[in-house]
């Protein structure tokens, strides 16, 4: 057998090993998981600070600890991880009473462990214990356990932490995921946590993007068309909104009106005449993405920009260039 082939069949082994264990961990899901997603969800709060969730683990659950920490703070539960060993010369002070200490370990036997485990049995702070071990140290000294079930690892040797630490990252995972849930996250919120990068673009708000009302052009509907057209070179900005006395919008007049209806008397004619009398408009709270697809996606129309409205108010106009130059293609 080819050195290639071997390799695809052992690839295939550790997933297909790693797939049974993660279906044996969806199978032992019980009324701890809901216990835990509870005492982190409902994390005390004492003289208007809030609780945090504190995680931690040693060697691969360390580096495991170190994500499920990161998953749970952007995704809106304050969070942190504390080395067990750091803890012991100090960091402890960190850890305050409000707070839910989660700790990793597969076997529950870990010796770095012990004076994190102490250290909240005494301040009566809320422990979790995520191990494979119910007859553990961890396990019989934790609040809630969230027991993984016995699974081989993937490892030939049944030695290197990989069937076990894939379950913990899923079990992080499904406890981020159902915190948000809870929560009621929003994808507005969620951006909060993550303002760089394409994820950041992409969760931008129309109002971020647009061009606010008191930059906008706009003409009175008894205007005629020499005064539009004047207005709308000096904003350069694609359109003029029309409006009424009281400044209501009546419609708008883009470049491509302007186009459509040139002729030799274009410039006497009343804009009411040439406007666009129900144009495109896109929702205040919606993401940049959505008017994006909205100017790109129309059946029938090629649209360069929306008016962003709250209601029957007028609150911008979001063009296609201004996502393209945020980065939203």
């Amino acid at each position: 057998m080819s050195e290639s082939k071997t390799d695809i069949q052992n690839a295939q082994r550790a997933l297909q090993t790693e797939i049974d264990g993660l279906q044996a961990l969806n199978d032992s899901i019980d009324e701890s998981f809901s216990k835990a997603v509870s005492a982190i969800h409902d994390m005390k709060q004492k003289a208007g600070q809030p609780g945090r969730l504190i995680v931690a683990g040693i060697g691969k659950s360390g580096h495991v600890a170190r994500k499920i920490a990161a998953t749970m703070a952007s995704t809106g539960t304050p969070s942190y991880f504390v080395h067990p060993g750091e803890a012991s010369h100090g960091d402890m002070g960190m850890i305050t009473d409000n707070d839910v200490v989660l700790m990793l370990s597969n076997s529950g036997e870990n010796s770095e462990l012990s004076d994190l485990i102490h250290y909240t049995r005494r301040y009566k702070i809320t422990l979790i214990a995520m191990t494979s071990n119910p007859e553990s140290t961890l396990a019989s000294h934790s609040d809630i356990t969230l027991l993984l079930p016995k699974a081989p690892e993937a490892c030939p040797n049944g030695l290197a932490p990989t069937t076990s630490t894939t379950m913990m990252i899923a079990l992080g995972d499904a406890l981020a995921v159902s915190l948000l849930e809870r929560m009621g996250l929003t994808p507005e919120q969620y951006k909060v946590f993550h303002p760089g990068g394409k994820l950041g673009q992409r969760l931008m708000s129309v109002t971020e993007l647009m061009v606010a009302h008191a930059d906008m052009p706009f003409v009175k509907d008894s205007a005629k068309m020499d005064e539009a057209i004047l207005v709308l070179t000096e904003k350069n900005l694609g359109l003029v909104v029309v409006t009424d006395d009281k400044g209501g919008m009546k419609g708008i007049i883009t470049d491509g009106d302007l186009k459509r209806h040139m002729d030799a008397n274009l410039l006497q004619k009343p804009v009411t005449e040439v406007m666009t009398s129900a144009p495109k408009t896109i929702n205040a709270k919606a993401l940049g993405v959505e008017a994006m697809d909205m100017m790109t996606n129309t059946p029938g129309h090629y649209l360069t920009s929306l008016l962003v409205m709250d209601g029957d108010e007028l609150k911008g106009l979001i063009r296609l260039q201004d996502c393209l130059q945020a980065g939203l293609a």
